[in-house]
């Protein structure tokens, strides 16, 4: 398994190259680690991985461009927004009730500033889910804590990797506990997934088959 899991990369890596994840003011960064600079550009990523929640990533971009305009990607700015502005602003994401709420619990919550959180601390705010608490300590904290979503889920099926029975937390040991533990890896391997599968979407042939 663990032979297979690092052909899969390679070859991924070989056919896309670095993917830049997470994107920061909707721009993307290949090969560039360095992300998030600073406290700002992590709380646009943590926000960013709950807005994103049930729905597309171009949704996401309006709406943080939306709150760009706002002044409001700043915790103590977002916490100022009049709620309808807040909601209006998170619209084209969607569900924008409930994301307002939990995203003025989350700059409540990152403003305390207790240093990077586990994963057990993340699951206990409101809203946050185990996907959404992977991608906060991959890309805003580069903890190697690997993501699964439906892409991932997906694409591991076509291969016979797994079946349906596999759930989230299954699916994220067989990657922690196949690779080096190494936050590069993990932000390439989870982006690399994703674009793979939008490519199958739009007919490319899958190359993984006969590996």
């Amino acid at each position: 398994m663990k032979k297979r899991l690092e052909v899969i990369y390679e070859k991924l890596l070989k056919e896309y190259g670095p993917q830049g994840w997470w994107p920061i003011s909707s721009k993307y960064h290949p090969s560039d680690y360095s992300f998030p600079k600073d406290k700002n550009e992590q709380f646009e990523i943590i926000i960013g991985a709950l807005l994103t929640q049930n729905t597309q990533w171009t949704s996401v971009e309006k709406s943080l461009n939306n709150l760009k305009k706002l002044d409001a990607l700043e915790p103590r700015s977002l916490l100022k927004l009049d709620d309808e502005k807040l909601k209006n602003a998170i619209r084209p994401s969607g569900y924008f009730n409930h994301k307002s709420e939990r995203l003025k619990l989350l700059a409540e919550w990152f403003l305390k500033d207790e240093g990077i959180p586990t994963r057990e601390d993340l699951l206990k705010l409101n809203g946050i889910g185990p996907e959404t608490a992977d991608s906060i300590l991959l890309y805003a904290y580069k903890v190697p804590s690997f993501v699964v979503d439906t892409y991932t889920k997906r694409i591991l099926m076509g291969l016979e990797l797994i079946d349906t029975s596999f759930g989230y937390n299954e699916i994220k040991k067989l990657f922690e506990g196949t690779l080096k533990p190494d936050y590069k890896i993990f932000q390439e391997f989870h982006a690399l997934l994703v674009e793979h599968a939008k490519e199958l979407k739009n007919g490319k042939e899958n190359f993984l088959l006969n590996i």
